[in-house]
């Protein structure tokens, strides 16, 4: 197969034909769009038009066409002044029983001329769309020729990747250099060939100028310019400034004015002054990633997960977080494990430090917010005293997000009045002493799940010099598992049956118990035991507006009266 030829074509004012109403067809609407094209969609009446699809017609920027397809369609829905042809035309149509429709289609367009593109056939194509990276004037396209759209979008990201962040702006400066000294060139030639019929002649004028010494004067920047752009470093032209483009064009409208023979030395900028401002600045950052779902990162922190070149994450970081990280990035994961906590939490700081001083910009990852049981403040304290003071980024923390995601509301008037954050888990794995009992009180407790038991023992059991802090056996309760991520679970019981709930229906980490009356405020147990949610609908209605794709799942009740659990 010989290869494609791949051209970029301005297609301002065009008409593209888009033959049907699917997913594809909207994608294909929106790529007209962007570039300035009108694009127009024939499909039946009775097809269902994909949701985006439908927006961009009410909004007016998609013309429907109600019928099914014509051929006179791509001979009188194009512009006037090319007869009325359509610049292209898309057929998104799919399936093996709309073949002989695709392939008509595809004849009919290449008798009349009119490039065309079917969905998933290139033997009936005779052009496709590369996966394109496009950063201002930068473009960057791959293609496959058809033979896989996904890997050329996993191509096309990996190469992205290797760019310096906003490259395209450098683009556009280095033009604009480019474009000034072409005109300073074209200018000075044209004055000097007026100098023809002026009476005074200059004391240069019998001097012997030879065509070439007048080439390389007039091309001596532009090959300077050629040269920069071909061997520095991405990273230096990146760092080119305006400030740096009128230094440029100043010395060069200065130079431009000498004699064609008089030597230019170059414009004054400095590769070694430019690698100054592209070295990384050693910097470590500590930030929370919230309770689980990519929608709930703050956006400095998703900044930071885009930007640094190192990521030490807390082992309970939810994947959908990870999974934002760039492929380029190193990721370390905290190798913790009952017993191992100590010797873990020890290597992620000597690997941060490391990195640190390497240059690097170290990003500490953890669950939730760094403040809060997150030993934020012990790594701060840490890498200050070696010289490197963190920047700290908050996150969505659990201990109150968890709750509202389980439609537990933390205070609610005339039932709970106080929120108290507590973890099962103390230094060196002890059990700290638990809160006592008021009646208008909601307690939440991080990382206890793994010793519930032990905790609800406390908790309606203590010792006898706080026999009046003991909890009723009957306060409502709720266990929050991965909370906001598709996968999340609600077990909601009381202190008498949690216990048997969690061992029964097993741990789903990372999660924590709320306790107290505000459990049942929205939403009670109907009279069982425990009942067991599953699925996270805290984003309904709003999955499209918030870019959120992760599914969700429906939430389904599962109330389970276990009259005789022992057996089981």
């Amino acid at each position: 197969m010989a290869p494609l030829l791949l051209t970029a074509h301005d297609c301002v004012g065009h008409i593209h034909l888009v033959i049907g109403s699917n997913s594809i067809a909207n994608a294909r609407c929106l790529k007209s769009i962007e570039v300035g094209a009108t694009p127009i969609v024939i499909a039946s009446p009775e097809a269902e038009a994909h949701y985006a699809l439908k927006e961009r017609i009410e909004a007016g920027q998609v013309k429907w066409v109600r019928r099914d397809f014509e051929d006179i369609d791509l001979t009188t829905l194009g512009r006037d002044e090319i007869d009325n042809v359509v610049d292209a035309a898309f057929v998104t149509l799919g399936g093996k029983e709309l073949l002989s429709i695709r392939t008509h289609i595809s004849t009919v367009c290449r008798r009349l001329r009119i490039p065309v593109n079917v969905l998933d056939a290139p033997n009936l194509s005779t052009f496709s769309l590369p996966s394109t990276h496009s950063d201002g004037p930068l473009q960057i396209g791959i293609t496959t020729s058809g033979k896989g759209c996904k890997l050329a979008t996993r191509i096309r990201r990996e190469v992205a990747a290797l760019l310096p962040p906003n490259f395209g702006s450098a683009v556009e400066r280095l033009g604009t250099i480019r474009r000034r000294i072409w005109e300073e060139d074209h200018r000075v030639q044209h004055l000097e060939d007026e100098d023809d019929d002026v009476a005074a002649q200059k004391p240069t004028f019998n001097q012997l100028i030879s065509e070439s010494d007048q080439t390389a004067a007039k091309t001596r920047r532009i090959r300077w310019l050629s040269q920069i752009c071909e061997y520095w470093p991405l990273r230096n032209l990146a760092s080119i400034t305006d400030a740096d483009i009128d230094g440029i064009l100043q010395s060069y409208s200065i130079s431009s004015q000498s004699s064609p023979t008089t030597h230019i030395d170059p414009p004054p900028l400095d590769i070694s002054t430019l690698s100054l401002r592209a070295r990384p600045t050693a910097r470590i950052i500590l930030a929370g990633s919230g309770p689980g779902s990519p929608a709930l990162l703050t956006l400095a922190t998703h900044r930071a997960i885009l930007t640094a070149t190192v990521i030490l994450a807390d082992k309970l970081v939810p994947a959908p977080i990870l999974d934002l990280i760039p492929r380029r990035t190193p990721l370390h994961i905290a190798r913790k494990f009952p017993g191992n906590a100590e010797a873990a939490q020890q290597e992620l700081l000597t690997l941060g430090l490391s990195a640190l001083q390497e240059g690097e910009t170290v990003l500490r990852l953890k669950q939730g917010d760094p403040y809060i049981y997150g030993r934020g403040s012990e790594e701060y304290t840490w890498f200050e005293e070696r010289g490197y003071k963190p920047v700290v980024l908050p996150g969505i923390t659990s201990a109150l997000s968890a709750p509202l995601f389980a439609k537990v509301p933390c205070t609610s008037r005339g039932v709970s009045d106080t929120v108290v954050i507590c973890t099962g888990t103390g230094r060196k794995g002890k059990a700290p002493e638990p809160p006592e009992y008021g009646e208008g009180k909601t307690v939440v407790f991080l990382m206890a799940l793994h010793r519930v038991g032990e905790l609800v023992d406390s908790l309606v059991d203590p010792p006898e010099d706080r026999k009046g802090c003991a909890w009723p056996k009957e306060t409502p309760c709720a266990v929050v598992e991965r909370a906001s991520c598709s996968d999340q679970r609600v077990i909601r019981s009381t202190l008498e049956f949690v216990v048997k709930a969690v061992e029964n229906e097993g741990s789903r980490p990372p999660g924590l118990l709320v306790l107290g009356k505000a459990c049942e405020v929205l939403k009670g147990r109907g009279g069982a035991r425990w009942v067991v949610e599953e699925g996270c609908d805290g984003f309904e209605g709003l999955d499209d507006a918030l870019g959120l794709h992760s599914g969700g799942g429906e939430m389904r009740e599962m109330a389970v009266e276990r009259e005789n659990i022992s057996a089981i």
